[in-house]
């Protein structure tokens, strides 16, 4: 084999070998510049621990903000169209994680608003009785009612927080209209048990991990003080410890301040376990990237084989053109040249013609119809019919050309009275042309296809079954494929488009129905459409 023949045939193997090696002169050069980092002394772990307080702000940041932009971006019209019970179905679907109360403000109608509270057990919404939690509420909500007062829009809606009553801290998101009139809002009350017992310690501890993953157990300590100095939430043991950094919360409970304590690791260890991390990430990318070059180069290498697979389809589409237009245009000169003075002859001559006529048009259609169902343009006029009357139509179209062939087709008159059936006529009758096509041209040396007809389980099949060369099994799950085409010798002698039996799935599917298929080599195909009595269509 030609070198070109070897690329040709293994060029996916030489794409990731091509990628192989420089990747890996890639990953041995980081490899040693790791090893030399880590052997360093001085490294900024400071920067390290003012990054790990901010991050744990951030996460906070991040989990409120999700919540409450999941939960209190209410739709305007819920508002304006007076529709503002839907809200509290809206909060049943959409519970949100770490809030005590949800309430919403109606500014459409009333001076001073209608303020709503959402009781998640009912499930409804209620007036709050007065209280701190509702006079909270109110204080929060009069900046963005004195807007509405003064017919003043905004912009854009962004959250809002409030802490002036640190008992009751609030998110609020204002809703605007159209032209950018706050019509409403929707609040949270932050529940600071679920904030102090359960989001920062699980946020810390995550961090934690993330960031100093070389650290031992209890090595590490933070503690958050509130307003007062009064130690809230605290993971590991400070005692003996100096502070490394602090931070206040930066979105919510902004009045806390985070404190992180001087671990006991050396910058060794620091080093060590920043090299882990980062060996770690170059493994997983170049995993990645070898993942994603070998998908390319299969996805490329399927593109050559379907290319192929077109080929030869224009080359047999080519083949089978010309092969009824050749017949057509001999008999045609015969007659014109009258030749065949004999009214039988003639006869003769004229049904050879609408033989290879209807072999013509059964070509055209496949070709046109294979156009329609890849752009998405194909359609169906679905209406009860009688599907023996459809065979019976289509067999009678091939006894002319079969006679010519000495090819049997009989079909099974036993079958009794089948239920009408709601589908496409003509687009069933194409998929059991193509069905018997192929049945007539793969039968190798057997002259007989037997049809037959019946009714089970709510479905009314139609079976089709030849003698011929037979399908392998490996063949038989690729066959509905378009272009496709049996590998082996005897089959791929037979000229095809290699569009029929995609078609007839096609059809088939958009009945509701299905192909099945049971072949074996040498013992011939048998290939049956079952479609539903009630249709495949509302």
């Amino acid at each position: 084999m030609s070198p070109g023949g070897f690329l040709k045939r293994h060029y996916l193997l030489a794409g990731l070998f091509a990628v192989l090696v420089p990747l890996g002169v890639l990953l041995v050069v980081q490899l040693i510049w790791l090893l030399r980092l880590e052997k360093a002394q001085a490294i900024a772990h400071d920067a390290a621990l003012d990054s790990f307080l901010g991050t744990v702000s951030t996460k906070v940041e991040y989990f409120y903000r999700e919540t409450a932009e999941r939960s209190l971006n209410l739709p305007a019209s819920l508002f304006t169209q007076q529709r503002i019970e839907k809200a509290a179905y809206y909060w049943k679907q959409r519970p949100a994680k770490g809030a005590k109360r949800l309430f919403l403000v109606d500014l459409t109608h009333e001076d001073f608003g209608n303020f709503l509270a959402f009781d998640a057990e009912a499930g409804k919404l209620y007036s709050p009785a007065a209280s701190d939690e509702s006079l909270a509420m109110v204080l929060a909500a009069n900046p963005l009612h004195m807007l509405n007062l003064r017919q003043r829009g905004m912009d854009f809606a962004s959250l809002t927080v409030d802490e002036h009553v640190t008992d009751y801290r609030i998110i609020m998101n204002p809703i605007l209209d159209d032209g950018g009139r706050v019509v409403g809002l929707a609040g949270m009350i932050l529940d600071e048990d679920f904030f102090r017992s359960k989001l920062l310690p699980s946020v810390i501890t995550s961090t934690l991990a993330k960031y100093l993953p070389a650290a031992p157990d209890g090595e590490l300590a933070v503690s958050v003080r509130d307003r007062a100095g009064t130690v809230v939430v605290h993971v590991g043991d400070p005692h003996g410890r100096t502070v490394a950094a602090r931070a206040r919360l930066g979105f919510v409970f902004t009045d806390w301040e985070m404190a992180l304590y001087n671990p006991h690791a050396t910058p060794r260890q620091w080093a060590r376990a920043g090299f882990v991390f980062n060996a770690s990430l170059a493994g997983l990318l170049a995993t990645a990237l070898i993942g994603g070059v070998a998908l390319a180069l299969r996805v490329a290498d399927r593109a050559v084989k379907l290319s192929t697979m077109k080929s030869d389809f224009v080359s047999n589409v080519s083949h089978e053109l010309r092969t009824p237009v050749a017949s057509i245009r001999v008999f045609g000169e015969l007659l014109r040249l009258g030749r065949a003075s004999d009214p039988e002859k003639v006869r003769e001559y004229g049904e050879h013609i609408e033989g290879e006529s209807r072999r013509l048009t059964r070509l055209i259609d496949n070709i046109l119809d294979f156009s329609r169902i890849e752009s998405g343009r194909k359609e169906y006029e679905f209406a009860k019919a009688d599907v023996r009357e459809v065979v019976d139509g289509v067999i009678r179209s091939f006894e002319v050309p079969m006679a010519a062939r000495d090819v049997k087709i009989t079909l099974d008159e036993n079958s009794g009275p089948l239920p009408p059936v709601r589908m496409d006529a003509d687009a069933i009758a194409q998929a059991f042309q193509n069905l018997l096509d192929n049945a007539v041209k793969y039968s190798g040396g057997s002259k007989e296809v037997h049809v037959s007809l019946s009714a089970d389980n709510g479905a009314v099949m139609i079976a089709v079954r030849d003698r011929g060369i037979g399908i392998a099994a490996e063949e038989q799950r690729k066959i509905f494929e378009r272009f496709h085409r049996v590998g082996t010798g005897l089959v791929h002698d037979v000229k095809g488009s290699g569009l029929g039996l995609s078609i007839v799935h096609h059809i088939v599917a958009a009945h509701g129905g299905e192909v099945l298929v049971d072949s074996a080599p040498g013992t011939g195909s048998t290939f049956t459409m079952r479609l539903p009595i009630a249709g495949g269509v509302a």
